[in-house]
């Protein structure tokens, strides 16, 4: 596999992939949660930066006006 043409989101799974063929058992109690609920690097991966910029600023201004 040539790593020139890999961009972060396949290289962040490509590792995922080898952590969990390393240890597979170790990482099942995450590997339900993650599928249940989802999580938060692949919200991050498919909002891109902008997205999570945005992400942040609402967080941010949500918890201004709660106080």
């Amino acid at each position: 596999m040539n790593n020139d043409y890999d961009t972060p989101e396949r290289t962040r799974e490509r590792l995922r992939q080898e952590e969990l063929k390393n240890n597979p058992f170790g990482h099942m109690k995450d590997g339900i949660d993650r599928a249940q609920y989802g999580s938060l690097v692949d919200l991050v991966g498919n909002l891109g930066w902008k997205g999570t910029l945005v992400l942040i600023i609402v967080i941010i201004v949500g918890l201004l006006l709660w106080r």
